[in-house]
């Protein structure tokens, strides 16, 4: 604890600091003013035993918790929030616990060190907490390059090197930070990019570091719920796993297809379908806990909008491309009769596509809703781009000119106090990172298929968005995706190799992506005064190490689990099918093996859905036509097109149970107890969130090592899924399909 004299002395260092702040040096956006502190107290230590201490060990737990659950059917993603409040007593007892004796070390001169140098301070936090997030990858879960190893060793049974898988991860990883690094003065420093996500993490750090009088603390309170998660995730997890999904409508109407399709949470539209499962709620959107009622209510809209008006008039109203003919909900490729593709009757020796053996299986077809997926995706890019140029275009430039002509806030002046990062870091990175991608295509380009021309043309694009995209998110914290646009362009310009085509989105997405997470990152180490370098290395060590666990877990996994991914031979209640996985191939058939001309072009049986493209741009022309011509209507500028187009745009893998819990626990903390129980919801509801997300996870491995490892299941009705079998079958008349009536 500090002693008052301490106390003291920081509470005179902050308030000549306060004085001192010129009434033009505030931040121009208000919702700065009100988060972020206007202090800084340069002598807190940050490079503590502690903080490496806590920092590598949630970033090694994250990245094995996070890639473990990744193939499980309702993946389990531990967030940086958990790692955010659960580090906060550990850190409080290191510093309580741990001797604070002084000691030199060879090679630092006269310079002292201690594995307790006082307080557990905000600063040590917040560089555990960026390990935290290099342990989670961008979005959350694991690296996204893992996922073309998934698809070569599990779908297309194949083989990759652990070398070249790790390679693959680490540079996709890390390219971006090259950009960033050459951004940054841009979309960092500047006070008009703010960054308005990293508020809530700047706001959260500051409640969990105020003084706690309450009979109930925070860290009690994360004890209790956390051991209340963990206790009962035996249930759903393995004593009772239909609790999972809960589709009522199924049980009363065991022989019915269409009950099946509407009722079933997994396979068709969800109606009724409840959850007692909290891996079940947090698994795809993350925690509903941590998203404003105003973005759950965008969801939902869309969400309503697509499930139960689009999808049930293109299915039983008009049939469109055949829908009855396959499942209603389904993530599979079929033939023409309704039978599940083989993919790998397709591919040949080279990894190619067979084209004698593709014409005789014929097109591929998708499922209804898979079909519109697409569409759906088409036409949330198209509607971003005009959206933001529409309705914050003249914002975005107003800001990027001042950011130049702005004086620079009280901020950006604090941070100057400490020693900035050298340009040739990030230079001799980015060349160092193309150098070793470009060996990796040019040497072991029979793994990765994409030729060196194939990287460069990916990384050109990548640079080229990374400026737009990351001002559109440090401005309106909306993050246009480049992942069908990079599909797309390697379809049609290298038709015929799936792995080239998923290299080549990795390489121009991902990269793009880090960038943006690594600026975000940058920010809140801006906002919370960390010494530039220290959030470098951090970012850096927490990256390398987190890709390699990643890649380490995969291949573990991938060798000792018979048929994992394969849902058409594991049971039914095997968790382990894969379900984003199951999507990346997919699109590695659709846009890579067989090629867009052949799906979407003059080729294939989905050429119509290329006009999502146009309706999605001239939607928000619609709608800021409507808000320029009825302007006191307050309501109209809250259409937001990308969000209700885009919202069931993790559907699949997701599915309706995950969406309808997510919508229903939101609401109720995010809606009701926000606003009659608000004093809660601000102490509390955070906390909460990592408990359950920390609890399950938890419970998830001891599971798993205990039990489900030795192969000790249980066998009765409860442990056989929701029993919703009939919602994958046709309705169309004459299609026989394996379980399914005939009609």
């Amino acid at each position: 604890m500090a002693t008052p004299e301490i106390e003291l002395a920081t509470t005179r260092k902050k308030t000549e600091i306060e004085e001192e702040i010129d009434e033009e040096e505030l931040s121009p956006i208000e919702e700065v003013r009100l988060t972020v502190a206007n202090t800084d107290d340069p002598s807190l230590p940050v490079w503590t035993f502690r903080m490496w201490f806590m920092g590598l060990l949630s970033c090694g737990l994250l990245s094995f918790l996070n890639q473990f659950f990744a193939y499980r059917t309702e993946p389990i993603i531990i967030t940086q929030i958990t790692v955010q409040i659960a580090t906060l007593p550990i850190g409080r007892f290191m510093a309580s616990v741990l001797p604070r004796t002084k000691f030199r070390l060879p090679g630092f001169g006269s310079r002292e060190f201690s594995l307790n140098p006082g307080p557990f301070n905000m600063k040590e936090h917040v560089l555990i907490s960026i390990f935290a997030n290099a342990g989670s990858a961008f979005g959350g879960g694991s690296a996204y390059a893992v996922g073309i190893v998934n698809i070569i060793k599990a779908f297309y049974r194949r083989n990759i090197s652990f070398f070249a898988g790790w390679i693959l991860v680490i540079t996709t990883q890390v390219l971006g930070y090259g950009w960033a690094g050459i951004l940054r003065k841009y979309v960092v420093e500047p006070a008009h990019m703010w960054w308005p996500s990293t508020l809530v993490q700047v706001s959260l750090f500051r409640a969990l570091h105020e003084k706690d009088d309450q009979r109930m603390s925070r860290g009690k309170f994360f004890l209790i719920a956390l051991i209340c998660s963990f206790c009962w995730y035996t249930v759903p997890g393995y004593l009772f796993p239909t609790l999972s999904s809960i589709s009522w409508i199924c049980w009363a109407f065991s022989k019915s297809v269409t009950a099946h399709q509407l009722g079933s949470g997994m396979d068709g539209l969800g109606i009724g379908a409840l959850t007692l499962d909290w891996s079940v709620v947090s698994s795809f959107l993350f925690s509903p806990l941590m998203s404003p009622f105003f973005a759950i209510a965008n969801v939902f809209v869309g969400y309503v909008v697509v499930m139960y008006i689009v999808i049930p008039i293109s299915y039983w109203g008009v049939d469109l491309y055949n829908a009855k003919t396959f499942p209603i909900f389904s993530s599979h490729l079929f033939t023409s009769h309704g039978q599940t593709y083989n993919v790998s009757a397709i591919v040949n020796d080279k990894f190619e596509i067979d084209i004698a053996n593709y014409e005789e299986q014929g097109r591929i077809h998708l499922s209804m809703f898979f079909a519109l997926t697409y569409g759906f995706g088409f036409a949330t890019i198209a509607a971003t781009l005009t959206h933001v140029a529409l309705f914050y275009g003249r914002e975005i430039y107003e800001r990027y000119r001042a950011s130049y002509m702005g004086k620079e806030d009280i901020h950006t002046r604090l941070m100057k106090k400490y020693s900035d990062i050298p340009g040739w870091w990030f230079y001799l990175m980015l060349v160092v990172t193309l150098i070793v991608s470009l060996l990796l295509c040019i040497f072991l380009k029979n793994q990765v298929q994409m030729p060196w021309w194939g990287l460069l043309f990916a990384s050109v694009l990548a640079f080229i968005f990374t400026l737009p995209i990351s001002t559109i998110t440090a401005t309106t914290n909306q993050t246009p995706g480049l992942n069908i646009i990079t599909e797309y362009i390697m379809g049609i310009i290298l038709p015929g190799k799936p792995i080239a085509n998923v290299c080549f989105k990795t390489y121009g997405y991902i990269s793009m992506a880090q960038a943006v997470s690594f600026l975000s990152d940058f920010k809140l180490g801006h906002y919370m005064k960390i010494p530039p370098k220290s959030m470098f290395l951090v970012q850096f060590i927490g990256t390398i190490m987190a890709g390699t666990i990643n890649i380490a877990v995969a291949m573990w996994l991938l060798n000792s689990i018979p048929n994992i991914c394969d849902d058409q031979i594991l049971p039914p209640d095997s968790p382990w099918t894969c379900p984003s996985d199951r999507v990346f191939f997919d699109a590695s058939v659709i846009w890579g093996l067989v090629g867009p001309k052949r799906i979407f072009g003059t080729l294939g049986n989905y050429t119509a859905l290329n006009w999502f493209f146009l309706g999605g741009a001239l939607g928000p022309l619609l709608v800021w036509l409507l808000h320029k011509t009825f302007p006191k209507q307050t309501w109209i500028p809250q259409i937001n097109l990308p969000v209700l187009l885009g919202a069931t745009a993790m559907m699949p893998p997701a599915t309706t149970v995950n969406y309808t819990s997510w919508v229903l626990v939101g609401t109720i903390f995010n809606f009701f107890i926000f606003r009659y129980r608000k004093n809660w919801w601000q102490r509390y509801n955070y906390v909460l969130s990592a408990a359950l997300d920390a609890g399950v996870a938890f419970m998830g491995v001891l599971l798993y090592f205990s039990l489900n490892m030795e192969g000790k299941g249980l066998d009765w009705w409860g442990a056989g899924g929701e029993h919703c079998d009939l919602a994958s079958c046709p309705t169309a008349k004459g299609i026989v399909v394996d379980g399914c009536p005939v009609f």
